[in-house]
Parts: structure tokens; C-alpha cells; sequence
């Protein structure tokens, strides 16, 4: 029996990842894996901080009865208590433990969240460049991303922001630090987004909820800081993992925070909670619950990334690349030399460099790197982005 034609369709348009890991692959046993520059992957490199691995023994030596068995679907309470004692402390709003649900991971909770708002038909209206797993995401449950054009340098256009939202809006998404810009979307743009939805709400009679992914939130760079979405507009949501800050990516725990004022909340919740458990997920996984609760004020070393992102702002101006300093994440989305991103990164491969066009993000023109890798890798990348660069 063949597969689903949407299947179908959705691997041919989720190609190029999988096309970067075989190539990858492939050169790296013809010509030597230290012959490779990989930065197609986003996957982090440092290792989780010592007091993971000490609260992770302490964790595993608990005996007791019901210590694996299920809790409620949202999540152990004590853990959620601590989560929202942390966000109390950040942001002084007055969190409770019904305002969070933990997750299986960032992707987990923007699955949960879009089956609680979106209807069949409605629309996510999202900034692009954008992660792009949104637009799997959104269709899971019966809906479509709404994309809206940045500016050139990756700042939110409100004006465009306030044109894309109609009647079938059901919720506006930003990704901050942005994969795949680093964009960091400033208070100012927040309060003027929060404008645009409130006065929406109003038009059209119902809240439009502000949805914030924030994983790469403590991985930020010059003294940069991460607004507070809560700060700016009360009928907002932060979707968030621990994947990235404390390299636990292959453990998919993170949480949904919802704003304590917003509106609709006993429903909302009720609606969360039923949506992890009958999309399949039934609870975040037990132990990294208890692991993380001890952990939230920690993370693997963020000074590393900065460094790292230096010495491959280095490389491309050693190189002639336009690009954006990135404000945070671990992630470069340098100008194209030509318009057409996918010939530049095709060419990219017989210099041995593995990148990934913007075109894959809804971003044509531009292509992602991805640093977080070895520093020996980005040094040794010079010349073959000179030589990739002169051919055009």
C-alpha cells in the first residue's frame, strides 16, 4: 500500500535536511570526515552541565511506589510549582501550577497548544524566515501557516504583521531567538505587536493569542536580553524545552507557560491537557520532569556559542559574505552571492561545505549555518567558502 499523498508531499518539501545528511554522510567517507565542513544541523554540541549528571544519580535512586507510573497529564505538580516559582521570580506575574503544562519538548507543546486554538481552516499567521516544522505542525491539526515578510534585517514588519490578521487568524507564532536569523525581536516591537493584537482582539471580537518558542531564550549574545512576552500582552503563551540551553535534546522535556491573565484560562487549560494526552504524548517523560525542576536556573556553557559565532563572523568577513550578526541561538543566515539559494548551497557541496538553503526556511536568498560545532571545523572552512563565493 503506498503512503499518504500529504506524506508523500511533505517529504519532498522536508528534503533538504535529509538531502544535507546523506551528502554528508557520503563525502565524509569518500574524503575524510576532517575534510567535511558540516553546519547543516542544528544539533547542540556542548555537553549538559555537571549538575545535571549529579541531580540526574541523585533522581535515578529514588525507589518508592508510583515513581515511574503516570501522573496527571500536565505534569507531576511539584514540578510544575517550581517552574512557575521560577517564572515568578523572572517576571513577577503571579504563575501558578495550572499556568504550566510540561511537555515533550518544544515541538511537544507547539503541537498541544495549536490542537487547544486552531480550528480546521483557521490560520497561524508566523514572521518569516521560520523554523519550518511550524507548517507540519499547524497541519496536524486542520490548520495552515500564515507567512509574513521581515525586515532586511529580520525585525518584525508590523505594518505586515497587521494586514495578515483576519478573520481566520487564530493565533500570531514568533520564534525569539530566531532559528534560523538569531533575530532577538526588541520590547519595543513587542509592545507595538501586542498593539496589533489587542486592537484585532477587538475588530474581531475574540482575543488573539501571542504564542512565543523560546528555546534558544538563555542563548544570547553582547548583553543582549529576551523581552518578556508576559511584560507585553496578557493573552500570550510560552512554548520552551531544555534542549538547547542544557543540551538535552535527545531527552524532549520542555513546558508550556501560559500568562496568568489570559483570557479564556480554564478552558485553555482543560484543553491543553486533554490535547497532550490524546495526541499520544499522555505526559512529558517522568524522570527528566524531576531532573529539570532541580536545573532551571541552570545550563551548559552559553560563552561558548558567542565565541564560537565570533570566529565564524571572522570567517565570513574573511570571505566577503553580507550577513546579520546574530543577537542569539546558534545559528548565521548569510546573503546568498546569487538569488537562487539552492544552486549556491549545490555548489556549496563540491567545496565539501554542508549548508542549508534559506529557501527551506522561507527565507530564498540566504542560507543557514549552523555553529555549533568544533572550533577546528569553522577554521578550516575559510577557503572553501572563498572558493565557493568566487565561482559566482
Amino acid at each position: 500500500m503506498p503512503i499518504a499523498n500529504k506524506m508523500a508531499e511533505f517529504i519532498e518539501r522536508s528534503s533538504w535536511i535529509r538531502a544535507m545528511f546523506e551528502t554528508g554522510a557520503k563525502l565524509k567517507a569518500e574524503k575524510g570526515a576532517e575534510n567535511v565542513y558540516d553546519f547543516s544541523l542544528g544539533n547542540p554540541m556542548l555537553e549538559p552541565p555537571e549538575s545535571f549528571y549529579q541531580v540526574l544519580a541523585q533522581t535515578t535512586a529514588q525507589r518508592g511506589p508510583g515513581t515511574h507510573g503516570y501522573m496527571p497529564n500536565s505534569g507531576y505538580p511539584q514540578v510544575r510549582q517550581k517552574v512557575a516559582d521560577y517564572l515568578n521570580q523572572r517576571d513577577g506575574l503571579g504563575f501558578t501550577p495550572d499556568d504550566i503544562l510540561m511537555t515533550v519538548g518544544a515541538a511537544g507543546a507547539a503541537n498541544v497548544v495549536f490542537k487547544a486554538l486552531a480550528n480546521p481552516g483557521e490560520e497561524v499567521v508566523v514572521p518569516t524566515p521560520y523554523f519550518v516544522e511550524y507548517d507540519f505542525y499547524a497541519d496536524n491539526h486542520g490548520a495552515s501557516i500564515k507567512r509574513v515578510a521581515t525586515n532586511d534585517d529580520f525585525s518584525l514588519n508590523l505594518e505586515a504583521m497587521a494586514e495578515a490578521i483576519t478573520e481566520k487568524t487564530a493565533a500570531v507564532m514568533i520564534n525569539t531567538p530566531n532559528n534560523p536569523t538569531g533575530q532577538v525581536y526588541s520590547a519595543e516591537e513587542l509592545a507595538a505587536l501586542a498593539d496589533i493584537l489587542t486592537q484585532a482582539g477587538k475588530r474581531l471580537g475574540r482575543p488573539i493569542y501571542l504564542i512565543s518558542d523560546e528555546p534558544y531564550k538563555k542563548i544570547i549574545f553582547d548583553g543582549c536580553e529576551v523581552p518578556s512576552i508576559f511584560k507585553s500582552y496578557a493573552n500570550s503563551i510560552v512554548l520552551t524545552s531544555f534542549s538547547k540551553d542544557l543540551s538535552l535534546a535527545g531527552e524532549r522535556i520542555g513546558y508550556i507557560a501560559l500568562n496568568p491573565k489570559i483570557e479564556d484560562k480554564t478552558q485553555m487549560i482543560a484543553a491543553m491537557n486533554l490535547a497532550n494526552r490524546i495526541l499520544g504524548f499522555v505526559n512529558a517523560p517522568a524522570l527528566m520532569q524531576k531532573v529539570v525542576a532541580e536545573l532551571l536556573d541552570d545550563s551548559a556553557d552559553m560563552n561558548e556559542y558567542a565565541r564560537k559565532r565570533d570566529l565564524f563572523c571572522d570567517v565570513l568577513d574573511q570571505a566577503g559574505y553580507e550577513y546579520v550578526k546574530p543577537k542569539g541561538a546558534f545559528y548565521i543566515f548569510p546573503k546568498c552571492p546569487i538569488p537562487d539559494d539552492v544552486a549556491f548551497v549545490k555548489a556549496a557541496v563540491e567545496e565539501c561545505l554542508l549548508l542549508v538553503p534559506g529557501s527551506g526556511f522561507m527565507g530564498p536568498g540566504h542560507f543557514r549555518i549552523a555553529f555549533c560545532c568544533e572550533d577546528a571545523v569553522i577554521e578550516r572552512s575559510l577557503n572553501a567558502f572563498k572558493k565557493v563565493r568566487e565561482r559566482f
